[in-house]
């Protein structure tokens, strides 16, 4: 009844009187920036923003295609809107009344479960907001709910589909949602940031926070034409997320404009005393005070795909040839809008990796083709798991028996029907680690995670040829950034189709910015004078407003 309830109240146009004209609310593609003009004009209210999304939910999520992209809604969540409904934006409040959806491997210190998309974590909750959660709610956001997420941001299994968990099933792609093979979307949504990504692109939020450990944000940020922000890690705290390496680790905002993603930013990046890595943080007082359509005139834009040595392009190599076209066309609006665009493979080590940064694995998956066969895992991601996960547990989890990542494997294996449809051979590989990290492996393998992807990867070609920038298809580049924990800002390019041999409806694909440490507000402002002169995103096709 109460769901009724609430779709019968966002099913109506949200209609002000101004002047003798109505002012009309489009919440499913409505921008962060229009949602809080509105509010702060007086022509929507927080409750009826809530309302309208959580009938989104209903209509498209749980029931219709069944993006299944939003795990659990927040049961407070019409109440503190009501709370917030005579609370206008401020510059102390900037998020006053925006209802914004949070991956659910950050802890949030309500009634809501924080699991990872875990069955052992099912009953779990935890102790307190993280600062990502308590920096939101302190700037007036609504928090809407918990979006679903690839199971343990996809370091559970080898092989296993973005947007899969044990706990919520799949979340599906809103250009191509009823695509289904055998175990798997077709047309995946990304991971493991899949479900902010897919409810964002839904219009089902104002907003969303995902989590990135290398490509978590901004894979799904691709398959669903969404704007990401991947920050340089120590930009916003990580406490209280449920983690996989605190080398890499970030949270990020997950938007339908670069402004929007600006706007989130301001609020998130803060120095947290719990958190070392934000000791360091550089940040301009407002990052949207860079957002410039004329932004690219005069940068140099590195492009790592030299035609004189094609063996050498991992990046756009293995393009499809309307990948290929997207780009060429994304590249030639940098030149239109004034870059000097620079062409150059990239210096191989950099993405290939020093030696000894991973180790093989046995692949227990039973869809995957290499199952029975060892496959290549990163030596930090599992070393730090074991350590970083047992700390989290201990510190954050609450109302569950599950402590340490040996738990969650004997629960896994006790309820194997139900937790374990892909496996868990990186969970198997992690907890043979001694969990301390004293191991000389792990300290050689970060040492050349950071000689390859940083020293000799990123710095020695962006110094080489004098980048503001270097721009990648998608996610392809996640990893050469993520590993030295350099940031990245992907905004919307243009549509591809298909998946092997399959044919499919367009989906997206995206064109990431990528620098050093703490360019967040340039790579910002070329995002931003790209997505200004392209307007490449196309909002997913049946989904009308309500």
């Amino acid at each position: 009844m109460i769901e009724l309830q609430i779709l019968a109240l966002a099913t109506r146009v949200i209609v002000v009187t101004e002047s003798s004209k109505s002012a009309r609310i489009a919440v499913d593609n409505a921008s962060l920036a229009d949602l809080r003009e509105a509010l702060t004009q007086g022509r929507a209210t927080s409750s009826e923003l809530t309302q309208a999304y959580l009938a989104r939910i209903e209509a498209y999520d749980r029931n219709g295609p069944g993006l299944n992209s939003v795990r659990v809604t927040n049961p407070d969540a019409l109440s503190i809107a009501a709370g917030l409904d005579a609370v206008k934006p401020s510059a102390e409040r900037p998020l006053a009344g925006l209802p914004i959806l949070v991956k659910d491997n950050i802890a949030t210190g309500d009634r809501q479960p924080t699991t990872a998309g875990s069955l052992a974590l099912a009953g779990a909750h935890a102790r307190d907001d993280a600062p990502v959660v308590r920096r939101l709610r302190d700037a007036g956001a609504v928090i809407l709910g918990k979006a679903n997420l690839t199971e343990f941001a996809n370091v559970l299994a080898m092989g296993m589909p973005s947007g899969y968990s044990s706990i919520a099933g799949y979340v599906r792609n809103p250009y191509s949602p009823k695509l289904m093979d055998d175990h798997a979307p077709v047309v995946l949504p990304g991971g493991s940031s899949a479900g902010s990504a897919v409810a964002v692109a839904a219009g089902l939020c104002a907003a969303a926070i995902g989590t990135e450990t290398s490509g978590s944000l901004l894979s799904p940020a691709t398959q669903n034409g969404v704007v990401t922000v991947k920050p340089t890690v120590g930009l916003i705290s990580r406490s209280g997320i449920i983690p996989i390496s605190h080398s890499q680790d970030t949270a990020g905002p997950m938007t339908r404009t670069v402004r929007d993603s600006a706007i989130l930013l301001n609020v998130l990046a803060a120095r947290d005393p719990d958190d070392p890595a934000t000791y360091l943080l550089q940040r301009p007082e407002d990052y949207t005070a860079s957002l410039d359509k004329d932004g690219l005139k005069g940068a140099r834009i590195g492009v790592p795909s030299d035609p004189a040595d094609p063996l050498n392009d991992p990046f756009y190599g293995p393009l499809s040839s309307r990948g290929k076209d997207v780009m060429a066309q994304a590249i030639k609006v940098l030149e239109d809008l004034g870059a000097f665009v620079v062409r150059a493979a990239i210096p191989a080590i950099g993405w290939i990796g020093g030696p000894g940064t991973t180790m093989p694995v046995l692949n227990r998956n039973p869809f995957s083709p290499g199952k029975g066969t060892p496959g290549p895992a990163s030596v930090v991601f599992l070393y730090e798991l074991k350590r970083d996960l047992n700390l989290y547990l201990r510190d954050w989890a609450t109302r569950t028996q599950i402590k340490t990542m040996a738990d969650v494997i004997a629960f896994n294996t006790a309820n194997a029907d139900r937790a374990l449809r892909y496996g868990q051979d990186l969970f198997l590989a992690a907890e043979q680690t001694l969990g301390d990290l004293s191991e000389p492996e792990y300290r050689s393998a970060r040492a050349m995670d950071l000689m390859a992807a940083k020293d000799r990867g990123m710095d020695a070609y962006m110094s080489r040829h004098r980048l503001d920038a270097v721009v990648f298809p998608g996610a392809s580049g996640a990893a050469i950034a993520a590993k030295p924990g350099y940031p990245s800002v992907q905004v919307p390019a243009g549509f591809i189709s298909g998946v092997g041999k399959t044919e499919t409806p367009d989906y997206p694909l995206g064109l990431t910015f990528a620098g050093r440490a703490w360019s967040e507000a340039t790579l910002l402002r070329l995002a931003y004078a790209f997505e200004q002169a392209t307007n490449a995103r196309r909002p997913p096709p049946d989904l009308p407003a309500l």
